[in-house]
C-alpha cells in the first residue's frame, strides 16, 4: 500500500469514528432529554425502579461484555450495598445519605475484590460456578445476620436529605438525584470501554493467549473490571435500598443474578444501551405481569423469553437493531 493510500484509508477511518460519535452523542442527548421530562408522565418510582437495575445491568455487562467473563454471583454485590446503607441509615440518626452511599459501594468494592482474587484464575462455568458458590455464602450470611432482619429485610430506611438541604422525601428531587447516579455509572462504564485499557479488555475477551504472549497481565486486567463491576453494583443496590427505604433479601437470591443475565442478553451484550433497554424491557413486563392474571407465572415467562432470545436473536435488541442499521444504511 502506498503512502497515499494509508493516508486516504486512515482518513477516512477517522471520519467514520467522528461521524459514529456525533451519531451516539445526538442518542444520548435525546435520551438524557427524554429522561429529564419522564417523570412529569410517569411514576417517578417505578423510573428510579428502571434505573436502578439499568444501572445494575450496565455493572454486569462491563464484565460479560467486554471480558467475557459470565458471573453467576453480581446479586452479592447488589445486596451488599442495599444492607449497607440500609444499616448506615437505619443505625445512626441524621447520617449522611452521600456518605452512606460512598460506604456501601465501598464495601461492594471491597467484596468484589475478595471474590475476584478467588475466582479470577478461572474461566468459564469454573469461574461462574465460583461467584455462584460465593453468592451463596453471602446469601445465608445476610439471612441468618440479625441487622439484616433475615427474611423480613430492614424497612422504613430514611431517605435523608442530599448535601444537608435536599430533601430526597421528595419523589422528583429523588429521581433526579438517581438519574444523575446511573448518568455517572453509565459515563464511567462508556469511558472504561473506550479507553485504551477497554481496547484491552476486549482483545482478551477475544483471544487471551494471544493478550498473553504479548505481555499483558491478563488476570490483573481482569481483575481491574471484576472490582469496578462489583462496585457499580453496590451503587446500584445502593439508590435502590434508599429509593423504596427497603433492603430485601431477594436482592442476595441466585434469581437476581439470573435476571441480570437476562436483562444484559435481552437488551444486547457488549452494547453500551442493551442493558439499559434490557432492563427497561424486563422491569416493565414484570410490573404489567404482577398486576395481571398472570402474575404467578412471571419466572416461567421471563424463562421463556430468555430461550426465545438465545435461540432467535443472540445480539439481543440493540446488537439486532445495529446489524440492520449497518446492513441498510451504510
Amino acid at each position: 500500500m502506498t503512502p497515499i493510500s494509508e493516508n486516504t484509508a486512515t482518513k477516512r477511518y477517522v471520519e467514520n469514528a467522528l461521524r459514529s460519535e456525533r451519531r451516539h452523542f445526538k442518542i444520548y442527548a435525546v435520551l438524557l432529554l427524554l429522561a429529564l421530562v419522564a417523570p412529569f408522565v410517569v411514576y417517578p418510582v417505578f423510573l428510579m425502579k428502571i434505573l436502578c437495575f439499568a444501572l445494575f445491568a450496565v455493572a454486569f455487562n462491563l464484565l460479560l461484555g467486554y471480558v467475557g467473563l459470565l458471573s453467576f454471583g453480581h446479586a452479592a454485590f447488589l445486596a451488599t450495598g442495599g444492607y449497607t446503607t440500609g444499616y448506615l441509615l437505619s443505625t445512626y440518626s441524621g447520617f449522611s445519605t452521600e456518605l452512606a452511599i460512598l460506604l456501601a459501594t465501598a464495601a461492594s468494592t471491597l467484596l468484589g475484590l475478595l471474590f475476584g482474587v478467588l475466582a479470577i484464575r478461572r474461566q468459564g462455568i469454573y469461574f461462574a460456578m465460583i461467584t455462584l458458590a460465593l453468592a451463596q455464602l453471602v446469601f445465608f450470611f445476610y439471612l441468618q445476620s440479625p441487622f439484616t432482619g433475615g427474611e423480613d429485610g430492614m424497612h422504613g430506611i430514611p431517605r435523608g436529605t442530599l448535601l444537608g438541604f435536599i430533601d430526597l422525601q421528595n419523589n422528583l428531587m429523588m429521581y433526579y438525584f438517581v438519574l444523575a447516579v446511573f448518568v455517572f455509572g453509565f459515563g464511567l462504564v462508556r469511558r472504561i470501554v473506550h479507553s485504551p485499557y477497554g481496547q484491552i479488555l476486549k482483545a482478551i475477551k477475544e483471544n487471551e493467549p494471544r493478550a498473553t504472549s504479548l505481555g499483558y497481565n491478563v488476570d490483573q486486567y481482569k481483575l481491574v473490571a471484576f472490582v469496578v463491576s462489583a462496585g457499580l453494583a453496590g451503587l446500584a443496590g445502593s439508590v435502590k435500598t434508599i429509593v423504596f427505604q427497603l433492603a430485601s433479601l431477594n436482592d442476595a437470591h441466585w434469581h437476581m443474578s439470573g435476571e441480570v443475565v437476562l436483562m444484559t442478553l435481552l437488551g444486547g451484550v457488549g452494547t453500551l444501551l442493551g442493558p439499559v433497554i434490557g432492563a427497561a424491557f424486563v422491569v416493565s413486563l414484570e410490573h404489567q405481569l404482577a398486576q395481571s392474571a398472570l402474575g404467578n407465572w412471571v419466572n416461567v415467562i421471563l424463562g421463556i423469553i430468555f430461550i426465545v432470545c438465545v435461540l432467535t436473536f443472540r445480539a439481543g435488541i440493540v446488537g439486532e437493531f445495529q446489524k440492520f442499521f449497518k446492513k441498510n444504511f451504510r
